[in-house]
C-alpha cells in the first residue's frame, strides 16, 4: 500500500489494536489542537479571532485548563473573548423591549418554546436568545476537529475503495464506537461509488455486531467473576470490559 502525506493519520491508527479507530484519530487531533491553541498560535489575529467569536465548548475549556500550562494565554483568550460576547450583548439589548408590555406582546415562553411572532426575534431578548443559541453550540476546537474528520472520512473510504490491504486491515479491526459507526453507515453513500456501498454496509454491520456480542461476552464475564464461584477462573480479556464498554457505546471518554 503506497503512503501519502495525508493517509498517514488513517493508516497509523487502523494499525492500533483498539475498540474504535475513528475515536484514536480524533483523540490525537484533540490532543494537537489543544497544544495548537495553548502554543504560540493563540497571539497570532486570525487565531484569536476565531476564539473571540466561537470560544469553546465546555468539554475543550476544562482539557485547556488541566493543561496547566499556559495559563496567561488561557486567561488572554479567555478575557477577550468575554470582551467580544459582552459587546455583542449590549448591542442586542435594548432598554424598553423588555418591560412587562413588551413581554406580553411577545412572551418568553413562546420564544422558548419556537412560537414566537415574526417580529419577537428582532427585540432585545429574542436577539439575545439567538446570540446565546449560537454561543452555546460554538467551540475553536469541536469546529477544526470535525472539518478535519470530515476530510479523513474522505480518506478512509478512499483507502478502502481502492487499496486491497487497507481493506482487510479495516475489516479485520474490532469495529467502531457506536457514534462513529453511525458516521460510517451515514457517509457511505456520500463517498462511495453506489455498487460499493452495499459490501460496505454489509461488512461494517456484520463486524460491528460481531464486536458489540464480544464486547457484551466480556462484560457478563466481568460481572460473574464477583461470584466465589469463579474467583480463580481467569478473568480472560474481562478485567477491562468496563471502559472499553462505555467506549464502545458512546466514544472516547477519560475515564480514570
Amino acid at each position: 500500500m503506497k503512503e501519502k502525506i495525508y493517509t498517514i493519520p488513517v493508516t497509523e491508527v487502523f494499525g492500533e489494536e483498539c475498540e474504535c479507530p475513528m475515536c484514536l484519530l480524533e483523540k490525537r487531533l484533540e490532543e494537537e489542537y489543544i497544544n495548537y491553541f495553548l502554543g504560540p498560535s493563540l497571539m497570532e489575529p486570525d487565531c484569536r479571532m476565531e476564539t473571540n467569536e466561537k470560544g469553546f465548548c465546555r468539554r475543550h475549556f476544562e482539557q485547556l485548563y488541566n493543561r496547566q500550562e499556559n495559563r496567561l494565554g488561557l486567561g488572554l483568550m479567555i478575557d477577550t473573548h468575554l470582551n467580544e460576547q459582552i459587546s455583542c450583548l449590549k448591542k442586542a439589548y435594548c432598554p424598553g423591549n423588555s418591560g412587562v408590555k413588551a413581554r406580553q406582546q411577545n412572551p418568553l415562553s413562546k420564544l422558548l418554546s419556537g412560537k414566537a411572532s415574526k417580529g419577537a426575534s428582532s427585540d432585545g431578548t429574542g436577539k439575545m436568545l439567538q446570540l446565546l443559541n449560537a454561543l452555546e453550540g460554538s467551540c475553536a476546537i469541536c469546529n477544526k476537529l470535525d472539518n478535519t474528520m470530515e476530510r479523513y472520512l474522505d480518506v478512509i473510504y478512499y483507502l478502502w475503495s481502492r487499496e486491497n490491504e487497507f481493506k482487510k486491515i479495516f475489516e479485520s479491526k474490532k469495529g467502531f464506537c457506536l457514534r462513529h459507526f453511525k458516521l460510517l453507515l451515514e457517509s457511505s453513500e456520500k463517498y462511495l461509488k453506489a455498487s460499493e456501498v452495499n459490501d460496505f454496509v454489509d461488512i461494517l454491520c456484520i463486524m460491528q455486531i460481531e464486536n458489540l456480542d464480544r464486547v457484551q461476552k466480556e462484560v457478563n464475564w466481568f460481572t460473574r467473576k464477583f461470584d466465589y464461584r469463579n474467583n480463580d477462573a481467569p478473568w480472560g480479556n474481562s478485567k477491562d470490559a468496563l471502559p472499553r464498554s462505555i467506549q464502545k457505546l458512546k466514544g472516547y471518554s477519560e475515564l480514570k
